[in-house]
């Protein structure tokens, strides 16, 4: 399979309560006219970002019920959903995210609890 700019994000797999975002382009100046060196948005304690993968969610630990056989043998992990969708855009901390280049590309690994807030859109 031939790497695009479509789908070379499929191959990564998120992991529990985690979501890969793209971060969103900063404005290189302030609104009265002022530049800004690079760099400068990015020491930012809030960073805002678009969802791009999301993990499972949060792991529901097995209940232990050995003793009752004929529930039948279901291995299968369950999660809590994530409340982050793809496509939302994240308002997060910066000091709970892992920062990434991935393709050539900078996104962010963050831990939903470090998410403050999310826009969606929900015509798109």
């Amino acid at each position: 399979m031939e790497l695009t700019a479509n789908n070379k994000l499929k191959k990564l797999i998120i992991v529990g309560d985690r979501l890969l975002i793209r971060p969103k382009k900063a404005p290189n100046k302030t609104e009265s006219g002022l530049y800004l060196p690079p760099g400068v948005q990015e020491k930012e304690k809030v960073q805002t970002g678009y969802v791009i993968k999301i993990g499972p969610g949060y792991p529901i630990p097995m209940p232990t019920d050995d003793d009752e056989h004929w529930k039948g043998n279901d291995d299968k992990v369950k999660y809590v959903p994530l409340q982050a969708e793809e496509g939302d855009l994240a308002i997060f901390l910066q000091k709970g995210a892992v920062e990434i280049v991935y393709q050539g590309e900078k996104l962010f690994i963050v831990p939903q609890a470090s998410v403050l807030m999310l826009e969606r859109e929900e015509d798109l």
